[in-house]
């Protein structure tokens, strides 16, 4: 009987042992994960290149369109490095109206818009139209 108590604390302290051995990162998890917030916050120094006041064409440098509902002048844009993220930008239109001769928001994108509003950089899934 008591050899049975010593084999079952002695197994709990292997598994106990193993799991924590596991749970603590290795120098090379550690490196890889240093690379890995390097990369990150090269993307997002690039991301924040892009202030209101410039014009689309200057945003489609760091940004290529996403899927998804938008208007000639309010779009989900993606980072060129990785398409989870995201920042959604308002525009004002450059030599045309904003709205059709019925009021409705215009559909066409110009080069040459100006970025009202730029959102914080945000993570989300790809959106697939």
């Amino acid at each position: 009987m008591q050899r049975r108590r010593i084999f079952a604390v002695l197994a709990s302290a292997a598994i106990g042992g193993a799991n924590a051995l596991r749970a603590s990162p290795t120098g090379e998890q550690r490196q890889s994960s240093q690379v890995h917030v390097a990369w990150v916050a090269e993307v997002l120094k690039r991301m924040q290149t892009i202030k209101p006041g410039m014009t689309r064409q200057t945003l489609l440098t760091a940004f290529t369109t996403e899927g998804g509902l938008s208007t000639g002048l309010q779009r989900t844009f993606v980072s060129r490095d990785c398409p989870y993220f995201k920042v959604d930008v308002e525009f004002q239109a450059v030599g045309r109206p904003n709205r059709d001769e019925n009021g409705r928001v215009t559909l066409v994108e110009g080069d040459e818009d100006i970025i009202l509003k730029l959102s914080t950089p945000y993570l989300q899934f790809s959106v697939m139209d």
